[in-house]
C-alpha cells in the first residue's frame, strides 16, 4: 500500500502535464514523466517530517463545524460592514494557551483560524500561546473556549 501512495504523485503530475499541453507525443511524454519524477523527487526532498494522522473519522465532525463557523462568521463579518449605524465593533488581540504541539496539527489549526472570517492568526510564541487577532472582539472566554474546544481538541486527536 505504502508503495502505491508513493507511486501516486508522479502519475497526477504526467497526466496533469499531458492534458495541460494537449498533446500525447513521444517528446511530451518523455518530459512529463522526467518532469513528474524529478518534481516528485523534490517535493520528498521539502517534506523531511511526516504526518501520521489517526482517527480520521474525527476529521468529518471538525470539517462540518468548520465550515458551518465560516459560513456563520461571513454572515457576521458582513452585517459588521455593510451596517453603517454599527460601526462600533471592537477589534483587538487575544492570546490562547494550547497544548498541542504538533506542527502538522498547529498547521491546520492556522488555517482553520484564517480562513474563518473576522480572525487572523498572528503568531505562535515560544511557550506555545496563540496570538489570534478578532475583528470584533465582545468577549475573550468565548474564543478561547472556541478554539481549544472546537478546534484544537480534535486536531489533537487526529494528529498526537
Amino acid at each position: 500500500m505504502r508503495r502505491l501512495y508513493f507511486l501516486f504523485l508522479p502519475v497526477y503530475l504526467f497526466v496533469l502535464w499531458l492534458v495541460l499541453n494537449e498533446s500525447a507525443s513521444a517528446g511530451q511524454v518523455a518530459l512529463g514523466i522526467a518532469l513528474a519524477l524529478w518534481f516528485t523527487w523534490a517535493a520528498s526532498r521539502l517534506r523531511p517530517l511526516r504526518a501520521r494522522p489517526r482517527r480520521l473519522w474525527k476529521a468529518v465532525p471538525l470539517f462540518l463545524h468548520v465550515t458551518a463557523d465560516i459560513i456563520k462568521s461571513n454572515i457576521a463579518v458582513a452585517r459588521l460592514i455593510l451596517n453603517p449605524r454599527r460601526n462600533d465593533f471592537s477589534p483587538g488581540f487575544i492570546m490562547i494557551p494550547l497544548t498541542m504541539r504538533d506542527p502538522h496539527g498547529l498547521a491546520m489549526l492556522a488555517c482553520i483560524v484564517t480562513y474563518t472570517p473576522g480572525t487572523v492568526w498572528v503568531d505562535l510564541t515560544d511557550d506555545h500561546r496563540l496570538k489570534l487577532h478578532v475583528l470584533d472582539l465582545q468577549n475573550e472566554g468565548d474564543w478561547v473556549k472556541l478554539v481549544q474546544e472546537r478546534y484544537e481538541r480534535p486536531l489533537m486527536e487526529i494528529f498526537e
